[in-house]
C-alpha cells in the first residue's frame, strides 16, 4: 500500500484511474470496512486503483481544538487497517486553514480529478467536503458530470437496528463497555506502537512496564486490564494510559505491566488490546502509595480474568 501526501499528487499525472472513498475513519468500525470493502472490489474489477483520501489532524481537531471528540484510533493504526483491507494507495491530506478554504469544486477538480484521476467515488450519506462543508452528495454528482467520474452514496451501515458510528462507539469506549463495542468495530479496541526506553520508575517500585508514547489523545484514559500481543504470542497484563501526573508527567504514555514477563522489548512493535476498566489516572502523594494502588490494580485485574477470560 502507497501512502501519499498532497505534494506527491504532481507526480501522479496519467496515473491508473482510482477508485475514491472519503473521510476520517476514526475507529475503522463496521460501517467504515462496508465502504472499504466496496471500494475495493469495484477497483479490483475496472483494475483500478482501490483509494482513500482522509485527513490529517481530522477536520473537527483543526476547528474546535482541545473541544473536539477524542480519537477512537490514531494515525498508524487506521493506516494499518487500510493496509489488512488491501487499500491501494492512502492519500493523506494536512488540514490546515488553506485546505478548509478550498471550494468544494476546487477540491474535486485539483485533488480527486487532478491528482488522483478518480473514476468513481464512493461517499457515506453524511458526507460533506469543501469550504464551510457547502459540497454534499448533489453537488458531487453535477461535478461528475463535469469532469467525467461518476458517485455512489451508500446508506449508514446498520447492525441490531443501531446506525454504527464512531461517535456511538466512542460513548462505549468511554464508559468501559468494550464488548459492545467490539461487535460494531467489527474487532476488539486496542492500541499500537513501538515500546521505548521510559524513567524506569516502574522498575523501581518492582512493576516494570513496556512504554508507548501516545502523542494523539485517544478516548481511553486511566488503567485497564489487557492483553499484550506480541510475535504472535498473548499475554494478560495491566496498563495506564494518561500522564503519569504523580511523577509530574506532561507526555502522554501507555504503559503496561506485562504479568510473568520478562523479556526485553524495546524498538518492537506490541498491541495492546483494552478489556477491563479498573480505574481513572490520578496523582499519589508519594512513591508508595502508588505501588499500593499498582498492587492493588493488579490483584484486581487478576481476579477479573479468573473469572472472565481462560488462562492462556
Amino acid at each position: 500500500m502507497q501512502l501519499l501526501r498532497f505534494a506527491d499528487l504532481h507526480n501522479n499525472k496519467n496515473q491508473t484511474p482510482s477508485i475514491v472513498t472519503i473521510g476520517n475513519f476514526d475507529g475503522m468500525h463496521l460501517g467504515h470496512q462496508y465502504i472499504i470493502n466496496h471500494v475495493q472490489r469495484l477497483a479490483k474489477t475496472n483494475s483500478a486503483k482501490a483509494t482513500v483520501v482522509t485527513f490529517e489532524p481530522q477536520p473537527k481537531e483543526f476547528f474546535l481544538k482541545e473541544a473536539a471528540p477524542l480519537r477512537i484510533t490514531p494515525f498508524r493504526d487506521k493506516i494499518q487497517a487500510f493496509k489488512a483491507l488491501n487499500i491501494d494507495q492512502v492519500l493523506c491530506l494536512q488540514f490546515n486553514q488553506k485546505l478548509a478554504m478550498l471550494s468544494a469544486e476546487t477540491f474535486v477538480k485539483m485533488i480527486l480529478v487532478g491528482g488522483l484521476n478518480a473514476q468513481h467515488i464512493i461517499i457515506g450519506d453524511d458526507f460533506r467536503f469543501g469550504y464551510q462543508r457547502q459540497g454534499d452528495f448533489k453537488l458531487l454528482k453535477d461535478l461528475g458530470q463535469k469532469y467525467g467520474f461518476s458517485v455512489e452514496s451508500l446508506p449508514s451501515y446498520t447492525l441490531d437496528d443501531t446506525r454504527i458510528s464512531s461517535s456511538h462507539i466512542r460513548q462505549l469506549l468511554n464508559s468501559g463497555q468494550f464488548n459492545d463495542a467490539a461487535h460494531f468495530l467489527g474487532h476488539s479496541y486496542s492500541l499500537s506502537g513501538r515500546v521505548h526506553h521510559g524513567d524506569q520508575n516502574g522498575r523501581k517500585i518492582g512493576f516494570p512496564t513496556i512504554n508507548i508514547p501516545m502523542p494523539t489523545a485517544v478516548v481511553v484514559s486511566g488503567v485497564y486490564v489487557v492483553n499484550v500481543h506480541v510475535h504472535g504470542k498473548t499475554y494478560h497484563g495491566i496498563a495506564n494510559i494518561g500522564i503519569r501526573p504523580t511523577v509530574g508527567g506532561r507526555l502522554r504514555l501507555l504503559e503496561t505491566h506485562i504479568f510473568d514477563f520478562t523479556h526485553d522489548l524495546y524498538g518492537q512493535y506490541v498491541t495492546i488490546e483494552f478489556l477491563h476498566f479498573v480505574r481513572s489516572e490520578k496523582k499519589f502523594a508519594n512513591f508508595d502509595a502508588l505501588k499500593a494502588q499498582i498492587n492493588d490494580d493488579k490483584l484486581a485485574a487478576l481476579m477479573w480474568l479468573e473469572k472472565h477470560t481462560t488462562k492462556i
